[in-house]
């Protein structure tokens, strides 16, 4: 079953991800700044490069831009005028100040704007997975899940208004693609509107005209959805997919935003097929959130027992004896070499029963005896499932390749 307090109710992510080593924190790196262990830096690195891969298909081109900028940027953004609460305090740089980003779109922004852009260009898809910084309040704070310096699946599109519609279509059709690969369910849609405090920018018919935009994607799309006013962003109107953790507290953890107020401000421009100078529209965008509340929300809804692609260990090789060991040590060397992520639990850790209660969460068990050694089987055991199976070596791997690489569903954990 799975893991579980003495109540029977899941585990949080911060106490489980703790025990599974797949995070720490220091007093002496600071509150909200957590360190990856190499356990949780393997799923958040599976993550990445699922991500990267997902939006290479679908027509983005990757960028990378500095977390530092002076404050001239921002006060262009229009960050230090709405948003000056959330983020850190200047740094003195000379006579100028620098300021750690605590959004990526000002940075793509002037990327765009580093050339001369035509109507064909459109739409330009920029993405970035880098840091930016949040001065959130200490109180709020909570293991992956609220952080200060989170690590953002960001990207920006530049399209033209005829492209908008298209465009929020796609990116709402990446999300789903990818919830369903991660095992997320139970999500749901939030049409994020202005407020009425000066935190948001004051431009009536820009508001409406981009509430009007987000709402009939979703309408088209028949999706139930709630309205929000005050969850927009300070620029423009956004979707928000929401979730949920065991404890009842809700997040955002997808996005796709409208902004027709930064391409104003940094004068962004292409050229139409009359040669006219145009404004595009700026669509901020993040198919699966931070890499940190990501990985605390999988943690949460697998409770430890990943999928197999994203298990920090894919394989445990268990040679029932030491005869056994050389047997178990080519195994170990065909599945590295196959690019999986794998181990070697031998006889001084315990008995076989003992090794496999203490591994039930690991995909793949690959046991050896000394049958298995003498006619090069292993047998596999999937996790969820009370059988070995013996296999030719070869069979084995290829078996589990096959379900990492297809991101199959694995049964939960058991004992």
């Amino acid at each position: 079953m799975n893991s579980s307090n003495d109540l029977g109710a899941p585990i949080g992510h911060s106490s489980l991800g703790r025990e599974l080593d797949l995070f720490g924190s220091d007093p002496l790196i600071g509150a909200g700044l957590p360190y990856w262990l190499p356990a949780g830096a393997a799923i958040r690195s599976s993550v990445e490069d699922y991500v990267r891969g997902l939006e290479h298909r679908a027509g983005y081109s990757r960028v990378y831009s500095p977390v530092l900028a002076k404050r001239g940027l921002f006060e262009i953004s229009g960050h230090l005028e709405h948003y000056r609460e959330d983020m850190f305090a200047p740094i003195p740089d000379g006579e100028a100040e620098l300021i750690l980003r605590p959004s990526l779109c000002p940075g793509h922004a002037l990327i765009y704007r580093s050339r001369s852009r035509s109507h064909r260009d459109l739409p330009l898809r920029l993405a970035e997975l880098g840091p930016m910084f949040r001065h959130e309040p200490s109180g709020v704070l909570l293991g992956l899940s609220r952080v200060r310096s989170p690590q953002l699946n960001d990207a920006h599109i530049f399209a033209r208004p005829d492209q908008v519609a298209a465009e929020v279509d796609a990116v709402l059709d990446l999300i789903e693609r990818a919830y369903r690969d991660l095992g997320i369910s139970g999500h749901r849609y939030r049409l994020s509107l202005r407020g009425e405090s000066d935190k948001y920018v004051d431009d009536a018919a820009m508001w409406d005209r981009g509430e009007q935009a987000l709402a009939a994607v979703l309408d088209r799309r028949g999706l139930e959805y709630e309205s929000a006013s005050g969850e927009g962003a300070f620029y423009g109107p956004k979707i928000d997919v929401q979730i949920v953790d065991p404890a009842g507290r809700e997040s955002t953890l997808s996005t796709v935003q409208l902004d027709y107020f930064q391409p104003r401000r940094f004068d962004l421009a292409y050229l139409d097929a009359e040669q006219h100078r145009k404004q595009p529209v700026m669509i901020h965008r993040s198919i699966v959130g931070s890499m940190e509340r990501l990985v605390a929300h999988l943690i949460d809804i697998h409770q430890g027992a990943f999928p197999a692609w994203l298990a920090p260990v894919q394989v445990v090789v268990m040679p029932i004896g030491d005869d056994q060991l050389p047997a178990a040590g080519a195994l170990l060397d065909r599945l590295l070499d196959a690019d999986l992520r794998a181990e070697i639990a031998g006889p001084d850790r315990g008995s076989l029963g003992a090794r496999i209660r203490s591994h039930r969460r690991v995909p793949y068990l690959a046991v050896i005896g000394g049958r298995e050694a003498a006619d090069g089987l292993v047998s596999l055991r999937s996790r969820g499932s009370g059988e070995h199976e013996p296999l030719p070596v070869a069979v084995a791997v290829d078996r589990v390749v096959h379900t990492v690489r297809s991101r199959a569903r694995m049964s939960p954990a058991s004992g």
